[in-house]
């Protein structure tokens, strides 16, 4: 079951916020309400006060704090996405804990997540205050489904470079090899979308690449989670490290990831650079280093997120003779990035979500020259 996006027209998007901490409570809410969009109709220290609230008021958005007293967040978000499916932006610590969390939450149904703010927040309250709002607004337009019983068991603002000051842009390459590459990029909802799609691909598809946008705490534990529930083996990349069949690498939270031909290998480049398109990782900064070294040999994927990042690269990759797949705008939960790559005329399949894998399969398929010789 799907939950249109709140319509808020012309008036002001309404938040809930609900943290444990008055002082968090108070400052989030001076924060939002400094923002002539966004109407903060109350805030509550624990779950049963943000239930009553919840129907009392009737909010678009709810801010929800991950450690609480009386019930933690993420039962009262299975609840509430159960009974109430509404847009929820988690306000986590950035530790592993804090991280292993926010992803159980967003495989519940939150849409994005930031961290707590700090307290000594005055040399970085004006990025902290863009991202928040940023992310209640973007929220407040999102697709919410409701809560799958099944489904339940189982950044900051910088300033913005262009894939150049990364990676500068030449010819692709276009020999056909034996390997393949698939390259996939996401943003806003994409730990979900990449799970769906990783856990249905088997264990011999080619080397998968992936650069999600996500903090420096959040990669290593999202590694390890989809190494434990896919079929191919999942790594957080490794500088120097060989694509391998059967194996995934999932950039690291603040690090650019790039393909390099090495002789008959392709290898992994790990880059320290300034962000792209206010991403570290960049989708365009892995789209572009696949074109120039994979070319002919690669798939590329956009999936759900906000922003653009990753649909120049995905034009990149096919114009060097890639194929290349968009998530569709009914399965995203936000269909920034691959609606933008579609507009750009970068994607020749634009897919549903549970087909992407089918998707890649077939056309790895397809691209498989030893295969091809086999059969002829």
């Amino acid at each position: 079951m799907s939950t249109p996006a709140p319509t808020t027209g012309n008036r002001r998007i309404r938040v809930l916020i609900v943290d444990d901490s008055a002082l968090v409570r108070s400052l989030l809410t001076d924060i939002l309400q400094a923002d002539p969009a966004i109407e903060v109709v109350g805030a509550a220290s624990d779950a049963h006060v943000a239930r009553e609230k919840i129907k009392q008021l009737n909010p678009d958005v709810l801010t929800l704090d991950v450690e609480m007293p009386k019930m933690d967040g993420i039962t009262f978000l299975k609840n509430l996405m159960r009974l109430r499916p509404m847009p929820v932006v988690m306000v986590s610590s950035l530790t592993e804990r804090g991280a292993d969390v926010t992803l159980d939450a967003l495989a519940i149904g939150a849409i994005d997540y930031l961290s707590k703010p700090k307290i000594d927040l005055a040399a970085t309250l004006k990025d902290y205050s863009e991202e928040l709002i940023e992310k209640i607004k973007i929220a407040s337009r999102a697709s919410v489904r409701a809560l799958d019983p099944h489904r339940a068991a189982t950044l900051a603002v910088r300033p913005k470079f262009s894939t150049d000051a990364v990676l500068p842009k030449v010819p692709g390459a276009q020999l056909r090899t034996t390997d393949r590459i698939i390259a996939i990029g996401a943003s806003t909802g994409g730990t979900e979308a990449i799970k769906a799609v990783l856990t249905r691909l088997p264990p011999d598809t080619p080397g998968v690449v992936i650069a999600q946008h996500i903090p420096k705490a959040f990669s290593t534990p999202f590694a390890k989670r989809m190494n434990d529930c896919c079929q191919m083996t999942v790594y957080e990349a490794e500088d120097g490290q060989q694509v391998l069949a059967g194996h995934a690498y999932i950039a690291p939270g603040d690090r650019h990831l790039m393909v390099v031909r090495d002789g008959a290998r392709y290898v992994l480049r790990l880059d320290d650079g300034v962000p792209v398109n206010r991403h570290k990782p960049s989708v365009d900064v892995l789209f572009r280093s696949v074109a120039q070294n994979a070319g002919r040999n690669a798939i590329g994927v956009i999936l759900t997120g906000m922003g653009k990042d990753g649909a120049k690269g995905l034009k990149e990759m096919l114009d060097a003779g890639s194929q290349t797949i968009a998530q569709d705008e009914a399965t995203s939960v936000v269909w920034g990035m691959p609606g933008e790559a579609v507009s750009l005329g970068a994607a020749q399949h634009v897919v549903a979500l549970d087909s992407v894998a089918a998707k890649i399969r077939s056309l790895a398929d397809s691209m498989d020259i030893t295969r091809q010789a086999r059969e002829a």
